[in-house]
């Protein structure tokens, strides 16, 4: 436990109403979005300037006090858990200011626990494009986006956080300042250390700021719905899709039982009878559109879909996007537990694994509802479930094990865009190889001697 002393001085460097240290607090950082037991922290620090940020971190350090920095919470793999009952966990959630948007070097400035869509709309009104697009974008911030690397539903065609980062400043585990990148398009001065930092989650450095990359918007999209009454063949066109050259914007995939549970909360006239359904959208000039809406619209159907509809208005296609938004939290509804995972395999490799997460789902029998980015392989089978029975939950481990088997032989990974956490890290061996494990915990060692940094996660210390 922190003592009295340190505490006030917390109090006096940050302000009484940025240290957190009563029970209701506590118990209210002792968790994330992963299914995982909580951990309470001995206290809380909210900083609200970076040379704020930057003295805590330094006091911590000072005092041997092991640190878990925490933005919004949502990432679902333990990475904002804190380690240990020792443990402070420091909010980025006060430094929440967009710094600069520059229009004509195409880059923003932001500090760290800037909401992910409140930036998104903040460039939007100056006709610029921010594509990252995590499905907690309404609550996320930047700063856990880069700690994960987060992705989204237009990952497919845009790519993901790590593709958006020019710069990053972030402190050592001794407080220490460190910047990397610029405003630049082209910057080769020292290490990349901002490759380094990114979906790091926590382990290396606390972000205090970040110089990332802009767009131009789109001029034209185009969004379509396929419907399918067999799963497979809704697999076999996203192979397909991707197979014929066409990139689109998005491509989203919903099984039945997601289909139906998202249709009753939302009223979105989905087509409940419906094994699967792939949401899709192209975006680029309107002639490409066009273009690419015919190539995709011929792909499904070769692959036997049963219809093919086109949203008549904006207010119909937002109706869609947002029906495919909610389906996380529709099925978190359904049952007291709700684990949702993000095992990625190659494009061509989609119908493979679909088959598998089925077959794996009746042979455990387990409820799974299975959505996600099936354009770029990363799907989210959610297991629906009672942790509560050890039956029935043991039951849903075996099942995760055998997934993540099964995405492996298909030369997949672990995680998409989740993270590791301490979730996902028993399995982090198979995937890469123990030489990695042990590179990765030297490099963490000559970082952070002390092992101070969010030490359980990942590959440990």
């Amino acid at each position: 436990m922190a003592s009295q002393a340190l505490i006030k001085d917390f109090e006096d460097l940050i302000g009484k109403e940025n240290v957190f240290t009563s029970d209701a607090d506590l118990q209210s950082y002792s968790f994330d979005s992963a299914v995982l037991e909580p951990v309470i922290p001995a206290l809380v620090l909210r900083p609200t300037t970076t040379e704020q940020l930057g003295l805590c971190v330094k006091k911590l350090y000072d005092n041997g006090i092991p640190m878990t920095v925490r933005g919004a919470g949502t990432n679902l793999s333990g990475g904002t858990i804190p380690d240990h009952s020792d443990t402070a966990v420091v909010l980025t959630t006060g430094l929440n200011r967009i710094l600069e948007i520059n229009s004509n070097d195409l880059y923003a400035v932001v500090e760290p626990g800037v909401i992910t869509a409140d930036f998104a709309a903040a460039v939007a009104k100056k006709n610029l494009f921010y594509p990252p697009d995590p499905g907690s974008q309404a609550v996320s911030t930047i700063g856990g986006n880069i700690a994960e690397n987060a992705g989204g539903l237009r990952g497919l065609k845009y790519g993901v956080t790590k593709d958006y980062l020019m710069g990053v400043e972030f402190f050592d585990a001794t407080g220490e300042t460190v910047k990397t990148g610029s405003r630049t398009v082209k910057c080769v001065t020292g290490y990349n250390l901002a490759g380094m930092l990114i979906q790091s989650e926590g382990t290396l450095g606390i972000i205090s700021q970040a110089i990332l990359k802009l767009v131009p918007p789109p001029k034209a999209s185009k969004a379509l719905m396929a419907v399918f009454d067999d799963m497979q063949n809704a697999a076999e066109a996203v192979a397909g899709i991707i197979a014929a050259h066409v990139l689109p914007c998005t491509l989203e995939f919903l099984d039945n039982n997601t289909i139906v549970r998202v249709d009753d909360f939302t009223k979105a006239g989905l087509p409940r009878d419906a094994a699967a359904i792939l949401l899709i959208e192209v975006d680029g000039h309107p002639a490409q559109v066009a273009d690419d809406a015919e190539a995709v619209e011929r792909v499904l159907k070769e692959n036997k879909a049963v219809a093919v509809h086109v949203p008549k208005d904006a207010a119909e296609k937002f109706k869609l996007w947002e029906a495919r938004r909610m389906a996380l939290p529709v099925l978190a509804r359904c049952r007291p537990t709700t684990v949702l995972e993000d095992a990625t395999v190659p494009r061509s490799q989609i119908p493979a694994m679909m088959k598998a997460v089925n077959e794996i789902a009746a042979k455990y029998k387990v409820e799974v509802g299975t959505f996600g980015h099936a354009g770029d392989g990363n799907l989210h089978p959610t297991f629906l479930c009672d942790k509560r029975d050890a039956e029935e939950f043991k039951r849903v481990e075996a099942a995760i094990d055998e997934m993540f088997d099964t995405a492996i032989k298909l030369q997949g990974t672990l995680s998409g865009e989740h993270g590791i956490g301490t979730a996902k890290s028993k399995w982090m061996e198979k995937e890469t190889s123990r030489g990695t494990i042990l590179f990765s915990q030297r490099l963490r060692r000559a970082l952070d001697p002390k092992g101070l940094l969010n030490s359980t996660k990942l590959v440990g210390i």
